[in-house]
């Protein structure tokens, strides 16, 4: 598997490989700085591992047969019930966020917000992205919320766009949560506390007797 660098992101891990550079080097002349090039040396492995953007492939077996529907985030599900799936992300998950189902962009609606921490209910106030996505019959949201910190949600899509099952549509920066609502003839098959992977994890299957929908994935 390969492990690539979130798009937009190099920059900030730039930065803090820059001042641990600095601060190294200053602390080989003044051994004050060294605190100062430990957190900086840290904070760039911690950002290394915050921006991964892995390579992502659903199991073949797994989404062979009728259409299914595939995790839009990292993380663990919140919630699994009224039409909608909550998905949690952790500081520790993989922040890049991917479409459940094939489809073209409908909509893109950015709505700043409060700054609720995005593990609690409430936290659907905070700052969030909307999108909509239509394939034929389906169309279903994937809503990008925003936790306490830094409050920042990077779209890699605009209206319009056809985006395959999988693709990247964007990410969250440090804390956050994903709500996906499920479409109709569509059944959520995880269930609150489960691990999910963004691209990889079936969330939904397409109930068997409903209409199957071509180029749904």
């Amino acid at each position: 598997m390969r492990i690539w660098i979130a798009k937009g992101s190099i920059w900030w891990i730039l930065t803090v490989w820059a001042s641990a550079l600095i601060s190294s080097v200053a602390a080989i002349y003044d051994h004050g700085f060294r605190i100062v090039a430990y957190f900086f040396i840290l904070l760039t492995i911690l950002f290394l591992a915050f921006f991964r953007d892995p390579t992502r492939a659903p199991d073949p077996d797994e989404v062979s047969g009728r259409p299914v529907m595939l995790s839009p985030a990292d993380g663990r599900v919140m919630a699994a019930e009224d039409g909608e799936v909550h998905i949690f992300m952790n500081f520790n998950n993989v922040h890049v966020n991917r479409t459940p189902i094939s489809g073209r962009i409908k909509s893109i609606r950015y709505i700043k917000g409060s700054r609720i921490p995005a593990f609690m209910k409430d936290s659907v106030r905070n700052e969030r992205n909307v999108v909509v996505i239509e394939n034929d019959d389906v169309e279903y949201t994937v809503t990008q919320i925003a936790g306490t910190i830094t409050r920042r949600i990077v779209s890699y899509i605009k209206e319009g766009d056809f985006v395959k099952q999988g693709d990247r549509i964007g990410m969250i920066r440090f804390g956050s949560r994903v709500d996906v609502t499920i479409p109709p003839g569509f059944e959520p098959i995880v269930r609150r506390g489960g691990k999910v992977y963004a691209g990889k994890t079936v969330i939904a299957i397409r109930r068997s007797g409903t209409r199957e929908t071509s180029g749904i994935r």
